[in-house]
Protein backbone atom coordinates (compact mmCIF):
# COMPACT_ATOMS: atom_id res chain seq x y z
CA UNK A 1 0.00 0.00 0.00
CA UNK A 2 1.42 3.36 -0.60
CA UNK A 3 0.48 6.69 0.99
CA UNK A 4 -0.43 9.48 -0.22
CA UNK A 5 2.32 11.71 -0.10
CA UNK A 6 0.45 14.92 -1.77
CA UNK A 7 0.35 17.22 1.50
CA UNK A 8 3.42 17.52 3.66
CA UNK A 9 3.28 17.84 7.09
CA UNK A 10 2.85 21.62 7.97
CA UNK A 11 4.52 20.79 11.19
CA UNK A 12 4.18 18.37 14.27
CA UNK A 13 2.00 18.64 16.91
CA UNK A 14 3.80 19.57 20.32
CA UNK A 15 3.66 18.23 23.48
CA UNK A 16 5.00 19.67 26.68
CA UNK A 17 7.87 17.26 28.40
CA UNK A 18 8.90 18.84 31.71
CA UNK A 19 6.63 21.93 31.39
CA UNK A 20 8.59 22.50 27.67
CA UNK A 21 6.82 22.42 24.45
CA UNK A 22 8.91 19.23 22.86
CA UNK A 23 8.03 18.37 19.01
CA UNK A 24 6.62 15.10 18.06
CA UNK A 25 9.23 12.81 16.26
CA UNK A 26 8.05 11.97 12.79
CA UNK A 27 6.68 8.61 11.91
CA UNK A 28 7.63 8.19 8.44
CA UNK A 29 4.99 7.54 6.34
CA UNK A 30 1.88 7.32 8.97
CA UNK A 31 2.22 11.30 9.18
CA UNK A 32 0.46 11.54 5.94
CA UNK A 33 -2.61 9.09 6.70
CA UNK A 34 -6.23 9.42 8.39
CA UNK A 35 -5.93 6.74 10.29
CA UNK A 36 -2.55 7.91 12.38
CA UNK A 37 -3.24 11.54 12.81
CA UNK A 38 -7.01 10.54 14.19
CA UNK A 39 -5.14 8.35 16.67
CA UNK A 40 -3.18 10.50 17.69
CA UNK A 41 -6.32 13.47 18.21
CA UNK A 42 -8.35 10.81 20.20
CA UNK A 43 -5.08 9.96 22.08
CA UNK A 44 -4.09 13.84 22.84
CA UNK A 45 -7.74 14.74 23.67
CA UNK A 46 -8.81 12.25 25.98
CA UNK A 47 -5.97 11.82 27.82
CA UNK A 48 -5.75 15.91 28.04
CA UNK A 49 -10.10 15.78 29.30
CA UNK A 50 -8.80 12.89 31.53
CA UNK A 51 -5.72 14.59 33.22
CA UNK A 52 -8.16 17.80 33.74
CA UNK A 53 -10.91 16.70 35.28
CA UNK A 54 -8.91 13.73 37.17
CA UNK A 55 -11.09 15.00 40.71
CA UNK A 56 -14.73 13.66 39.02
CA UNK A 57 -13.49 9.72 38.96
CA UNK A 58 -13.73 7.46 36.02
CA UNK A 59 -16.58 9.61 34.68
CA UNK A 60 -14.40 11.84 32.55
CA UNK A 61 -12.54 8.56 30.80
CA UNK A 62 -16.03 7.19 30.00
CA UNK A 63 -17.47 10.31 28.82
CA UNK A 64 -18.73 8.84 25.53
CA UNK A 65 -20.20 5.73 26.80
CA UNK A 66 -22.17 7.88 29.38
CA UNK A 67 -23.22 9.96 27.09
CA UNK A 68 -24.57 6.94 24.57
CA UNK A 69 -26.40 5.51 27.88
CA UNK A 70 -27.81 8.77 28.47
CA UNK A 71 -29.50 8.76 24.63
CA UNK A 72 -30.30 5.07 24.82
CA UNK A 73 -31.82 3.91 28.39
CA UNK A 74 -31.89 0.42 28.66
CA UNK A 75 -29.87 -0.75 26.20
CA UNK A 76 -28.15 -4.48 26.71
CA UNK A 77 -24.26 -4.11 27.08
CA UNK A 78 -23.41 -5.53 23.49
CA UNK A 79 -25.35 -3.00 21.91
CA UNK A 80 -23.12 -0.28 23.97
CA UNK A 81 -19.95 -1.96 23.21
CA UNK A 82 -20.70 -1.66 19.59
CA UNK A 83 -21.88 2.06 19.98
CA UNK A 84 -18.36 2.97 21.48
CA UNK A 85 -16.20 0.91 19.07
CA UNK A 86 -15.38 -2.02 21.62
CA UNK A 87 -15.47 -5.65 22.26
CA UNK A 88 -17.90 -7.11 24.12
CA UNK A 89 -15.84 -8.40 26.78
CA UNK A 90 -14.10 -5.22 27.42
CA UNK A 91 -17.64 -3.08 28.05
CA UNK A 92 -18.37 -5.06 30.98
CA UNK A 93 -15.26 -4.06 33.34
CA UNK A 94 -16.20 -0.64 31.81
CA UNK A 95 -20.11 -0.58 33.21
CA UNK A 96 -18.53 -2.39 36.80
CA UNK A 97 -16.31 0.12 37.13
CA UNK A 98 -18.49 2.66 36.41
CA UNK A 99 -21.78 0.65 38.75
CA UNK A 100 -19.24 0.69 41.68
CA UNK A 101 -19.26 4.69 41.34
CA UNK A 102 -22.86 4.75 41.04
CA UNK A 103 -23.63 5.72 37.67
CA UNK A 104 -24.73 3.06 36.03
CA UNK A 105 -27.41 0.12 36.94
CA UNK A 106 -27.85 -2.56 35.32
CA UNK A 107 -31.10 -4.57 35.17
CA UNK A 108 -32.17 -7.69 33.53
CA UNK A 109 -32.99 -7.57 30.00
CA UNK A 110 -35.84 -9.46 28.24
CA UNK A 111 -34.63 -13.14 28.49
CA UNK A 112 -32.15 -13.17 31.28
CA UNK A 113 -29.16 -13.58 29.65
CA UNK A 114 -28.57 -9.28 28.63
CA UNK A 115 -28.59 -6.71 30.92
CA UNK A 116 -30.38 -3.45 30.10
CA UNK A 117 -28.16 -0.68 31.22
CA UNK A 118 -29.34 2.74 32.57
CA UNK A 119 -27.78 5.66 34.22
CA UNK A 120 -28.26 6.45 37.83
CA UNK A 121 -29.75 9.97 39.18
CA UNK A 122 -25.63 10.54 40.08
CA UNK A 123 -25.30 8.95 36.48
CA UNK A 124 -27.29 11.53 34.89
CA UNK A 125 -25.72 14.89 37.06
CA UNK A 126 -22.33 13.69 36.40
CA UNK A 127 -23.43 13.62 32.44
CA UNK A 128 -25.08 17.13 32.56
CA UNK A 129 -21.95 18.13 34.23
CA UNK A 130 -19.42 16.02 32.20
CA UNK A 131 -21.34 17.78 29.01
CA UNK A 132 -20.99 21.61 30.05
CA UNK A 133 -16.68 20.74 30.36
CA UNK A 134 -16.99 19.03 27.30
CA UNK A 135 -18.55 22.06 25.26
CA UNK A 136 -16.21 24.64 26.98
CA UNK A 137 -13.08 22.25 25.39
CA UNK A 138 -15.10 22.24 22.11
CA UNK A 139 -14.99 25.43 22.07
CA UNK A 140 -11.56 25.86 22.77
CA UNK A 141 -10.39 23.04 20.15
CA UNK A 142 -12.62 25.20 17.28
CA UNK A 143 -10.55 28.46 18.63
CA UNK A 144 -9.39 30.08 14.89
CA UNK A 145 -11.37 27.65 12.67
CA UNK A 146 -14.36 28.32 10.27
CA UNK A 147 -17.62 26.95 11.15
CA UNK A 148 -17.95 25.04 8.05
CA UNK A 149 -14.32 23.45 8.17
CA UNK A 150 -15.82 21.88 11.53
CA UNK A 151 -19.13 21.01 10.12
CA UNK A 152 -16.61 19.16 7.22
CA UNK A 153 -14.29 17.93 9.19
CA UNK A 154 -17.55 15.68 11.14
CA UNK A 155 -18.38 14.46 8.26
CA UNK A 156 -15.21 13.33 6.63
CA UNK A 157 -15.28 11.70 10.43
CA UNK A 158 -18.80 10.49 10.06
CA UNK A 159 -17.40 8.60 6.92
CA UNK A 160 -14.79 7.09 8.25
CA UNK A 161 -16.47 5.38 10.93
CA UNK A 162 -19.46 4.56 8.37
CA UNK A 163 -16.15 3.06 6.47
CA UNK A 164 -15.06 1.01 9.65
CA UNK A 165 -18.94 -0.45 10.29
CA UNK A 166 -19.16 -1.87 7.36
CA UNK A 167 -18.25 -5.85 6.75
CA UNK A 168 -15.14 -6.44 5.20
CA UNK A 169 -14.64 -8.45 2.16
Amino acid sequence: MEYNRRRPSQGCLRGKVAGKAKKRLKAGELDHTISYKLRLAQIASYRNFEERHASLGVAPRYFGLLMVIAANPGQPQSALAHAIAVRRSSIVPILDRLAAEGLVARASGPDRRTNAVSLTPKGEAMVERLKAIAQADEMRLYEGLDPAHVEIAIAVLDHVIERQDRPRD
